[in-house]
């Protein structure tokens, strides 16, 4: 197979069966194989109905329905599970990503050979105070932060290699850095490509300005895990050593201290009268605790299973 779309979506019942169509249209005329996967993130609209009514028309369409929202990160996940295409294209239900697209996302996969490109809407049709500004700002940081040269993480439409989506996996609210993930798992040929972005055309976007707040959130989530996700015991360990070290030498200075003003008869207050005290007693269980953290990281790292956080409710395949 050539191509799998893969469209998570929440409450865009008006928008599926024009979505499909202009699809379909695209595909049909480049005379390409194709699947296109619909993940119902828990929709309380006739989304669902829509889709398994399309199901029934069309054979390249499949459906999951999960049980409850639980987020874009999990619907990519569930998709991405299932998706048999060399190219997997995702794009958002709300038809304000193009199809169109598609046929050069897919030669840039194929003939050019990159791992992902991603797409960067250079011209908006969002609200400028509300989602343009913040994007600026999230994806300068996000930037600045993992390396990667892009204008637009959170763009929903990207296309991949079936490999890239099948070694990462999504979860959390992860979706936005699926590049950054990518490139930690040593794909590093990532792209980028301007993609036309057009207004809303039914309903109102499912996202506000908590989801900038979240993205940055998880901007430091995923910087320290791309450095110690695999070997917190070099984070946790380090600190908890070096502290633990700070507090036993300075435990150790002040009982010497004592000692000396004991030995030569001077008169000196108690040892557990000294801040200092404190202070070194302090480091030296706060040193043993990130220790035990970094240790314990480890025991999870290595035997961490691989455990959904999502229940698929119905499935439609053919």
């Amino acid at each position: 197979m050539d191509i799998s779309v893969v469209i998570p979506l929440l409450n865009e019942s008006e928008s599926l069966q024009e979505l499909y169509d202009w699809i379909a249209k695209v595909m049909q005329s480049n005379r390409y194989l194709y699947e296109v996967i619909f993940i119902d993130d828990g929709s309380t609209d006739n989304s669902w109905n829509i889709i398994e009514k399309l199901s029934e028309k069309h054979k390249e369409i499949k459906g999951i329905r999960f049980q409850q929202n639980y987020g874009k990160s999990q619907a990519l996940d569930a998709g991405f599970e299932i998706a048999q295409g060399n190219v997997v294209i995702t794009m958002d239900a709300d038809l304000q990503d193009n199809p169109e697209e598609i046929p050069e996302l897919y030669n840039l996969i194929i003939k050019d050979d990159f791992d992902l490109i991603s797409g960067w809407k250079k011209k908006r049709y969002d609200n400028v105070i509300t989602k343009n500004i913040p994007s600026k700002l999230f994806n300068a940081a996000a930037r600045k932060t993992s390396g990667l040269k892009l204008h637009d993480f959170n763009c929903g439409l990207k296309a991949y290699k079936n490999l890239v989506i099948k070694t990462v996996k999504v979860s959390g609210e992860m979706h936005r850095y699926i590049p950054v993930l990518a490139k930690n798992e040593g794909f590093t040929k990532i792209g980028e490509k301007v993609v036309k972005h057009q207004a809303r055309k039914y309903g109102e976007t499912k996202f506000g300005m908590d989801r900038f707040i979240n993205g940055f959130l998880d901007l430091i989530t995923i910087s320290f895990l791309s450095k110690f996700g695999k070997r917190p015991m070099h984070f946790f360990g380090l600190w908890g050593t070096l502290m633990f070290i700070f507090g036993t030498t300075l435990a150790f200075y002040i009982g010497a201290y004592k000692l000396y003003k004991v030995y030569n008869g001077i008169r000196t207050i108690l040892v557990t009268d000294n801040p200092w005290f404190y202070i070194a007693l302090t480091s030296m269980i706060l040193g043993t605790l990130l220790f035990l953290a970094g240790f314990i990281g480890e025991l999870i790292v290595r035997i961490k299973n691989n455990e959904k956080d999502y229940i698929i409710k119905e499935r439609l395949r053919h």
